[in-house]
């Protein structure tokens, strides 16, 4: 049966949903036998359009520079003490404390001149929005099919999967243009006394050989500007899944297995991961919260004492064994460098927290997880245990962003085990108490944390290693009393 199309109050779109069940009625043959007979089994399908809102925090960044703003992004390490003056050069960018409020008339026909805007220019680290937002929306849709085995045990198998649109991407308004860079890169494509332009250089002025002064190779916004974003609904993204759960209860045990074989796809993970202005397609890659396989089975069991050692009140009864396990594979390891051979200038500004750039992958074998084969191939490793071949990626080549994915393969994976020994002891009908021993990891396997498990940043002496554990094994005591 169908659902009508309904009103979304905070887009002010429709959003339609349609979906349909069936349960088989065959009470003989070979589909009776399949399905169970009738009430045995169902089918379900489903489609769905869900719109959504703009992320909020889009307005918590979209924060001015100095001199009237409260954020500042330093155009290089500053020093601590103050940290308005650049360690490297000494150059002063300007206090913006106290703060100055301009005056509430000031507009274009009636600039502020009371205050020099030379010391805060190039004015960097703002994010804003583009005119042209819109609403994000995910089209949803599913397939399941539903097994029951007589009171105790139903199989259900599901193929799950989304498309997202208008998804939050964030990149640089004003990037660096690689290829003018390029063209003033070698001492005989500049005048005698200009610089040469390579990483990091988007704001210096060179003169070319033949006497053209470029204030920088930046472009879209001016030279007034260094690396700022935008916050633009122009990405996209997609999640495939089949989903199995068996469940199984009696009276004295019950478990829940479920298994997910899924994928999912993105162009940026969170605000974080910068898109290339140039090709927003061009980080397309896995997500960096997928697990393709993730296996979980919680269970409990009553101990049978008083079946061998007969019923003595308070010692044989009220025993119960309970736990999770879950087996899975990793999160992606996500790549990137800290570099600026791209010559885009995309770098960290406080909201995305890395550059743009990627590595070069030269092919290689990763010998993901194999230590013994991986310091074999690259004998010149630093101490550390390595997941993958750091000797299969190098920088990526000057004016290009690196052809390695941001996120291509999986980082280590998962076996814990939590279990739970539980005594119950019945003080009156309303009344129990528990005595609880929990061990958490209960068998000490070695478990990485998170998708940062792998240092994925070719700029870091750490590249390739495994940098986060997750806790060892952990024992508790504790008491519940019920009322």
């Amino acid at each position: 049966m169908g659902v009508p199309d309904t009103l979304v109050p905070s887009s002010n779109r429709f959003s339609p949903r349609f979906g349909v069940a069936y349960s088989p009625g065959a009470t003989s043959g070979l589909l009776s036998k399949i399905t169970g007979g009738p009430g045995n089994s169902s089918i379900r399908a489903g489609y769905g359009i869900y719109y959504s809102v703009i992320e909020g925090n889009t307005m918590a960044v979209d924060e001015p520079q100095p001199p009237y703003g409260l954020s500042y992004t330093s155009p290089g390490p500053p020093l601590f003490a103050t940290p308005f003056i650049t360690a490297a050069n000494g150059s002063f960018t300007g206090n913006p404390f106290p703060l100055i409020v301009p005056s509430t008339n000031v507009s274009v026909k009636n600039p502020n001149t009371t205050q020099n805007f030379s010391g805060f220019i190039p004015q960097q680290g703002m994010t804003a929005p583009v005119p042209w937002d819109t609403y994000p929306y995910t089209e949803n849709y599913f397939l399941s099919l539903q097994r029951q085995f007589g009171q105790k045990m139903m199989l259900s198998a599901s193929y799950v999967g989304s498309q997202s649109h208008h998804l939050l991407l964030v990149y640089s308004a004003n990037p660096g243009n690689p290829a003018l860079c390029l063209s003033l890169s070698q001492v005989t494509q500049v005048a005698p006394g200009s610089p040469t332009c390579g990483p990091f250089g988007e704001e210096t002025i060179y003169t070319s050989a033949a006497g053209v002064v470029y204030n920088g190779t930046r472009q879209g916004l001016g030279p007034d500007y260094g690396n700022d974003d935008y916050d633009a609904t122009i990405g996209n993204a997609s999640f495939n899944a089949l989903e199995l759960t068996l469940r199984y209860t009696t009276a004295n045990l019950g478990f829940l297995i479920g298994y997910t074989w899924s994928k999912s796809i993105d162009q940026a993970s969170s605000i974080s991961d910068p898109g290339n202005p140039y090709d927003f397609a061009a980080t397309r890659a896995l997500s960096g919260f997928d697990i393709p396989q993730n296996f979980v089975a919680s269970y409990q069991y009553n101990l049978p004492f008083e079946r061998f050692f007969g019923h003595i009140r308070g010692v044989t009864t009220g025993w119960q064994i309970s736990g999770i396990t879950r087996i899975s594979t990793g999160f992606p390891v996500t790549m990137h460098s800290d570099g600026d051979n791209s010559l885009m200038g995309s770098n960290p500004n406080g909201v995305n927290n890395y550059s743009l750039d990627l590595p070069d992958y030269n092919g290689g074998p990763l010998y993901l997880g194999n230590q013994k084969a991986i310091s074999a191939h690259c004998p010149f490793l630093q101490p550390g245990i390595y997941y993958f071949d750091p000797c299969s990626f190098g920088l990526n080549a000057m004016g290009t962003p690196g052809n390695a994915g941001r996120r291509s393969f999986i980082g280590p994976g998962e076996i814990n085990f939590d279990l739970a020994l539980l005594k119950t002891f019945t003080i009156s009908e309303s009344k129990t108490l528990q005595f609880r021993l929990e061990a958490f990891n209960a068998f000490n396997h070695a478990n990485f944390l998170g998708p940062a498990s792998v240092n994925g940043d070719i700029s870091s002496s750490l590249f390739g290693q495994v940098v986060s554990a997750a806790p060892p094994r952990e024992v508790q005591g504790a008491v519940k009393f019920f009322f």
